[in-house]
C-alpha cells in the first residue's frame, strides 16, 4: 500500500515578493531590485563623488542635475541585470525623506511615472529605515545569515545623520537621541577638511589614521550626561584649535590628529550604543550609514558587544536602493499603498514614519 500523503509537511513555494528600490536623497543615483526583502536581485549605484569633490562636500543643483541625467538608464539597469521587466514586480518603493529636496524630487517623479504608467503600488520609504533595513539583505549567493531579533537598539551614522533609535519591531521605531549640531559624516568631511585631506572625509581619515597614534591628543568627547544625543561639533574646534597651535614651518602630524580625533568619535558613538542597549535589553545591536564602513568603529563594536552584533557589507553601508526595497517589501506587505500626489518630506525625521495601519 502506498503511504498517504495526503496530510504531509510538504507545501508548494511561496511566490516571491519583488519590489524595485529608488533612491536619490542626496548623490547616489541607485535603483536595485530584491525578492522577499531579503534577497537582491540587482543593485546598482551611480555614485557623484567626483562631481562633488571639487566643492569639498554636496553641491545641491549639480546632484539633481546628474539624478535628472542617470535615474532611468539606471533603472532599466537594474531591470535588467534582475533579468526581469516591470510587470514582473509587484510594486516600486522610493526614497521620501530625508534629504536634499531637489534629489528627492527626480526620484520621487520618476517612481510615480512608472508607477502610473504600469499600475504598480508606489511605497513611500523613509532613508533612515532604509539605512536600518541594510542589515536585512545580501547577494543570493552569499551564505545565509540570521535576521535581526527585536528588540534593536540601532545606530544610524552617516553624513547627514547620527541617530539612536531602538526598534521594536518591523517598522516600529522611537527615536532615542541624535546630533545636536554635526552628524558623524559631516565632522568626517570637516575635519578632514582642516587636515588637507581629499573629500569624502571618512575613507581619508581612516587611511591616514592608519599610521597615527590615537592617544596622541586628548580631544574632548561630549557625553551629554543623561542624554542619548550626540554633539560633535565641540570636537572638530578642538581639532581646528590644536591645527593652528602647530608649528607652520614643521609638517602637520596629519597621521596622529586624524586618529586621536577618529579614536574621539568611535568612542562616543560606542559607548552611548552599549549603554542604550543595555538599558533597553537589546536582543541584537544594528549599525547602519555610511560612517558604519569605517573599521575604528566596527572593531570597537565588536569589541564591546553585549549581544549579537548586525553591521552590513561595505558596499551596503553606503546610500543604495537596496535597503529602500527592501524596507519598501514591509510596508507592501502590511497594505501600504501610497497616492500619486505624495510629496517628498525633506526634513522627515524617523520619529514621525508611521507604521502601516
Amino acid at each position: 500500500m502506498s503511504p498517504d500523503t495526503s496530510n504531509n509537511d510538504i507545501q508548494p513555494n511561496p511566490p516571491s515578493t519583488r519590489i524595485l528600490g529608488i533612491e536619490t536623497s542626496c548623490d547616489e543615483t541607485a535603483a536595485a531590485v530584491v525578492e522577499n526583502g531579503r534577497i537582491i536581485l540587482s543593485n546598482v549605484v551611480a555614485s557623484q563623488i567626483d562631481l562633488h569633490a571639487k566643492f569639498g562636500g554636496v553641491f545641491p543643483e549639480v546632484a539633481s542635475r546628474q539624478h535628472i541625467k542617470t535615474i532611468y538608464p539606471i533603472i532599466d539597469q537594474a531591470l535588467q541585470d534582475a533579468h526581469l521587466i516591470l510587470n514582473d514586480l509587484d510594486a516600486i518603493a522610493v526614497t521620501r525623506g530625508p534629504g536634499l529636496p531637489g534629489s528627492l524630487v527626480v526620484g520621487m517623479n520618476s517612481a510615480k511615472g512608472l508607477s502610473l504608467g504600469s499600475g504598480l503600488p508606489l511605497i513611500g520609504v523613509s532613508h533612515l529605515e532604509g539605512h536600518l533595513y541594510s542589515a536585512w539583505v545580501n547577494n543570493p549567493d552569499a551564505a545565509s545569515q540570521e535576521e535581526p531579533m527585536f528588540p534593536i537598539i540601532a545606530l544610524i551614522v552617516s553624513g547627514g545623520h547620527t541617530e539612536l533609535v531602538l526598534m521594536s519591531d518591523h517598522l516600529q521605531y522611537q527615536r532615542l537621541g541624535a546630533t545636536l549640531d554635526d552628524a558623524a559624516g559631516e565632522a568626517f568631511d570637516k575635519v578632514a577638511r582642516l587636515l588637507g585631506l581629499e573629500y569624502p572625509g571618512g575613507p581619508s581619515i581612516q587611511n591616514s589614521s592608519v599610521n597615527g597614534n590615537p592617544n596622541a591628543y586628548n580631544f574632548p568627547r561630549a557625553w551629554l550626561e543623561d542624554s542619548w544625543d550626540f554633539s560633535f561639533s565641540g570636537l572638530k574646534t578642538a581639532v581646528m584649535r590644536e591645527v593652528r597651535k602647530q608649528d607652520p614651518h614643521k609638517p602637520l602630524p596629519v597621521s596622529d590628529l586624524a586618529a586621536s580625533f577618529q579614536a574621539a568619535v568611535v568612542d562616543v558613538l560606542v559607548t552611548k550604543t552599549i549603554k542604550a542597549a543595555k538599558e533597553f535589553n537589546a536582543k541584537n545591536i544594528l549599525v547602519a550609514g555610511g560612517v558604519s564602513a569605517n573599521q575604528a568603529l566596527r572593531h570597537s563594536l565588536q569589541a564591546r558587544a553585549i549581544c549579537p552584533l548586525h553591521i552590513p557589507p561595505i558596499w551596503l553601508c553606503t546610500d543604495n536602493a537596496a535597503m529602500i526595497a527592501a524596507a519598501g517589501y514591509y510596508r507592501y506587505i502590511r497594505g501600504q499603498q501610497d497616492r500619486l500626489d505624495m510629496d517628498v518630506l525633506p526634513n522627515w525625521p524617523i520619529s514621525e514614519v508611521p507604521a502601516p495601519a
